[in-house]
């Protein structure tokens, strides 16, 4: 598996990320977007209205390095932040079931290359690391 128990339990309470692209003018690009997590493939799917025909599709189609955030604040008094990031590899992919109900056929997948973590049940501080194709 690519990530802990405890990142997939985080992932699954939550809905919307960001996924950071990089633009063919070397700008990068940042959009909310829903997701889920698949654990058979241990990637993150993202769905989406039209993905197809969104700038973010094509910026993964010409240069599929992503960074990818799902954070929230979880408590103010005492502060408290919470979340994962994950860069690696993204597909942008057509013809594919949607992951989401009522979205397009199209969806980018990205496979986890590094992940960190923080804020979550067990982890004191920050945790980092990279995955290797076995995992």
């Amino acid at each position: 598996m690519s990530l802990t128990p405890a990142e997939r339990d985080y992932l699954a309470g939550q809905r919307l990320g960001r996924l950071a692209t990089v633009g063919p003018d070397g700008a990068p690009q940042n959009n909310p977007v829903g997701f889920r997590y698949d654990e058979a493939s241990g990637t993150i799917v993202i769905g989406g209205y039209s993905l197809g025909a969104s700038r973010k599709f094509r910026n993964i189609e010409r240069h599929p390095p992503v960074a990818f955030v799902v954070d929230d604040l979880a408590s103010v008094r005492p502060w408290r932040v919470r979340g994962v990031e994950i860069r690696g590899r993204a597909e942008a992919l057509r013809d594919q079931p949607p992951p989401i109900p009522g979205t397009s056929a199209e969806v980018i997948r990205i496979h986890p290359e590094v992940v960190f973590s923080w804020g979550l049940p067990g982890l004191d501080g920050m945790s980092r690391r990279r995955l290797t194709p076995a995992d």
